[in-house]
């Protein structure tokens, strides 16, 4: 019996020795099979990161119910979707709207033309794995891997794929998004079939439903979730959710943060304790409005001219809405129209062009709710600083200005690019050359490039290679010339990254405050400066700072033509008349074949403007406001310079950078900010509010290559704080002030940025496919008293590039608003996020066009 019992024991030994080795082998045999290279479409392998992860799903499939298909989609419950869904909010707590069906035949094309899946990428991406657009491994904040169409692959030169490399990436980094989406109303089937087409980013948006999160209900598509809130600090139980840390890994987005906390330097949503965005009342502080103030001046001239019967900026009855049956604008500027500044029918009732009215902003009655076509094989932009030196000719095709300005180094045709040497009429030796000229000319530390001299205005820019090199010098110019006075100039300026707006010297005042320009230049820019009393010289003398220095770069300067001396004379009596100082004046040499003049404008009234023979031309009326730009004629005269030390241009602002992050000497304690505290601290509170919101939204949380994005566009600027957050991108921000806001421009000025005032109830001044990023933080919901949201949205349309970026915070009603119209023309929906009433949207715009023209 003994012996028995010894023997079942060492057969019951044995057994467990067999079933513990067959059990070891089967899990390396497991283990071998998962870390094996596996064949995924578009030739890429998953990294050992996520076959690991893969593999920790699969051994949970039985409890779970889930499935792995030959992509490694996984299809999961219900609770899973929360971490994992490919529509998550990431760094926002809150509410994720629902989407609503999208109408049939939706599906967009890509940036190559190509047709996308319609289970398109509607996602945002994990900072910590360092994952952007595609699922491409990058540091956060620096970009991602959006395609340009593949330069290797259409058979380009060696030269021209590697200039492309540098700014694309395959479409098999973007495939991995696609393999790891689920959607628990899909078969793992069916998600293989819809990850089967080519998505190079581009796309329409598919049928299937947001998940929807509301954190005060605790409820997700129907579950029941744990919410835990202290205070700002809502948070999704991961107990509750059903989400083990060990499957975050295989989606780019599995670690998204569905509530964002102070601790982790995530975002808050808008909420009362976050009271610069909510906005609690509409309110101005101690700053008027540009409406107020061009309102009251011309009310003032009104009064001094009893024939004037102008009578300021009328409140505009709002449009009634259009249906949303998209339609191609029927024009005679096709694929480059300006609403305001392609007005056939105004300006053929104009009664002169002498002074370039024609040229002038002629906004139509109602703005147009019609789309602007895209050039025909439009493409992507080539990325800066590559965009500086060359462009796609057929984003711009225009010809004339290489064949016009071709031997003075503008721009050249070359094959499927128009290059741009760096030169000009005045550039003989390239930008960098003339730039230094410049420097070398001026008295010491007069101009001093990136520390005295950070904002310049450059006039009759050209194609803005000054402005476009001055950014070595860290230098921002605003480039301004007016649209066809050389064909498609401005236009060439923004497809090459570099700052410019269409507008012209005419009868009006530059949208601009007085007094914030460090400097002014024209390089042969053609401008009659010395008639009609020198009024467009005297605009100038507006603009600059007191002290700031003007340079002339033309052939009245160096060159010894009858018509040149006498341009020459009268420029001579006319600025020693305005008391400006001739500080420098080169002749033409050998060398640099230019000569350039340097003014300077008096920093007080005592050393000149009281003690002139002559009172010609004549000293502003006192009341005449230098900060009223809005629709204000321009007269010939001259303010007085402010010598009060605590007003604004009684000083030189701080050097650059130190005057970024500084609030302006002439921000007080006793001033009101527009967010309701002390000016200097609302200056402060702003400025660490949105580094707050790139540093942990902007940045990595909503999925945007950073990469691809050079023009940038903040409509309702404020202080310029998100400017300032950007600064250490290789962006430049186009700061608006909306004209109806405080008249907060000449803040944002004195920090080293620039800006321009506007009425978003019309057209803005520039070309179509402009900017890359278009930021609105609560505009829409203050312009719907003047104008229907729909023509505005119309309007961003027809600004932002295709694939470019689109972010809303507004109230959650005028957010849903715009999520609708921006659907409608097949846009696709990043992310949405709400609570407390507060929303925010992020979405991308496609390259869909309607093909139906409009009637005329």
């Amino acid at each position: 019996m003994a012996l028995f019992d010894r023997n079942q024991r060492q057969r019951s030994s044995l057994c467990s020795t067999a079933a513990f080795v067959v059990f070891v082998a089967l899990c390396l045999l497991g283990l071998w099979m998962v870390s094996s290279p596996e064949t995924v479409p578009g030739a890429i392998s998953l990294s050992s990161t996520e076959k690991a992860a893969a593999a920790v799903r699969a051994s949970d499939a039985k409890e779970e119910d889930s499935s792995i298909d030959a992509t490694n989609t996984v299809k999961q419950d219900s609770a899973n979707v929360v971490a994992e869904s490919t529509t998550t909010t990431i760094g926002e707590g809150g509410e994720l709207a629902e989407d609503p069906a999208k109408p049939a035949g939706d599906a967009a094309k890509d940036g190559d033309g190509e047709k996308v899946s319609a289970s398109s990428k509607d996602q945002t991406f994990d900072d910590e794995n360092g994952r952007t657009e595609g699922g491409e491994l990058v540091k956060p904040g620096s970009g991602g891997g959006d395609t340009d169409g593949g330069a290797a692959a259409q058979g380009k030169s060696a030269e021209e794929a590697a200039v492309e490399t540098d700014q694309t990436s395959t479409d098999a980094k973007e495939s991995v998004a696609e393999q790891t989406s689920t959607d628990t109303s899909e078969s793992a089937a069916e998600q293989a079939a819809a990850t089967d087409g080519k998505d190079s980013g581009g796309g329409g948006m598919s049928g299937k439903k947001k998940l929807t999160f509301d954190d005060e209900n605790g409820k997700m598509d129907g579950v029941d979730l744990a919410v835990k809130d202290d205070g700002n600090k809502t948070r999704v139980s991961e107990e509750s959710a059903k989400v083990e840390p060990a499957k975050l890994t295989v989606n780019p987005i599995a670690k998204a943060k569905p509530a964002a906390t102070d601790t982790d330097g995530t975002e808050h949503l808008p909420n009362a304790q976050a009271e610069l965005l909510t906005e609690r009342a509409a309110q101005n502080g101690s700053f008027t409005t540009q409406a107020a103030e061009s309102t009251e001046e011309k009310k003032k001239r009104a009064a001094s001219n009893k024939g004037n019967k102008n009578h300021g900026v009328k409140k505009k009855k709002p449009p009634a809405a259009p249906s949303t049956t998209w339609k191609l604008c029927n024009t005679s500027a096709g694929a480059d129209y300006i609403p305001c500044l392609d007005n056939e029918a105004a300006i053929k009732k104009l009664k002169t062009d002498k002074h370039y009215e024609h040229r002038e902003r002629h906004c139509p009655t109602s703005p147009p709710t019609c789309l602007v076509p895209s050039p025909a094989a439009y493409r992507d932009p080539i990325r800066w600083p590559h965009s500086r030196d060359r462009i796609w000719y057929h984003n711009v095709p225009h010809k004339a200005l290489a064949e016009y300005k071709g031997h003075q180094n503008w721009v050249k045709v070359s094959g499927e690019h128009l290059t741009f040497p760096g030169g000009g009429t005045q550039f003989k030796h390239g930008a960098l050359r003339y730039i230094d000229l410049i420097q070398e000319a001026a008295p010491p530390a007069l101009v001093d490039w990136g520390r005295r001299s950070r904002v310049v205005l450059d006039v009759g820019c050209g194609v803005a290679s000054f402005g476009g090199y001055l950014f070595d010098r860290d230098v921002l110019t605003m480039s301004l010339a007016p649209k066809d006075e050389h064909e498609a100039q401005v236009q060439f300026a923004l497809e090459r990254g570099i700052p410019a707006i269409s507008a012209v010297m005419g009868t009006q005042r530059l949208p601009f405050p007085g007094g914030v320009f460090d400097v002014v230049h024209c390089a042969r820019c053609r401008v009659p400066w010395h008639i009609d009393g020198g009024m467009l010289l005297l605009e100038l003398n507006r603009l600059l700072r007191p002290g700031g220095v003007f340079v002339w770069s033309a052939t009245p300067v160096y060159q010894k033509l009858p018509e040149d001396v006498e341009i020459w004379d009268e420029m001579t009596k006319l600025t020693k008349a305005m008391c400006w100082e001739m500080v420098a004046r080169t002749q033409h040499t050998i060398d640099d074949q230019v000569g350039v003049a340097i003014f300077r404008k008096p920093v007080n009234n005592n050393g000149c403007y009281d003690k002139r023979p002559q009172k010609e031309p004549p000293l502003c009326e006192p009341s005449d406001d230098p900060n009223a730009a809005w629709n204000i004629k321009l007269r010939a005269c001259m303010h007085r310079v402010p010598e009060d030390r605590a007003v604004r241009g009684s000083r030189w602002p701080e050097q650059w950078p130190e005057r970024l992050g500084k609030a302006p000497y002439w921000l007080d304690g006793g001033q009101t900010g527009v967010y309701g505290k002390p000016a200097p601290e609302d200056f402060a509170a702003d400025l660490e509010h949105w580094r707050k919101v790139v540093r942990s939204s902007y940045l990595a949380g909503m999925g945007i290559d950073w990469k691809t994005i050079r023009n940038v566009m903040d409509m309702r600027a404020v202080y310029g704080g998100l400017a300032a957050a950007l600064r250490e991108m290789k962006v430049w921000v186009m700061n608006v002030v909306t004209i109806d806001s405080p008249d907060t421009l000449p803040v944002i000025y004195e920090r080293g940025l620039f800006g321009i005032y506007h009425d978003w109830c019309e057209s803005f001044s520039t070309y179509p496919r402009s900017y890359d990023l278009l930021h609105a933080d609560h505009l829409f919901s203050k312009l719907k008293p003047r104008c229907k949201v729909l023509p505005v949205v119309v309007e961003v349309d027809r600004i932002l590039r295709p694939n470019g970026k689109f972010i809303v915070r507004d109230d959650k009603e005028t957010v849903d608003e715009i999520q609708s119209i921006v659907r409608s023309l097949q846009w696709e929906v990043r992310m949405t996020v709400s609570k407390n009433k507060e929303a925010m949207l992020c979405a991308r715009k496609t390259t869909w066009r309607p093909t139906e023209v409009e009637s005329r």
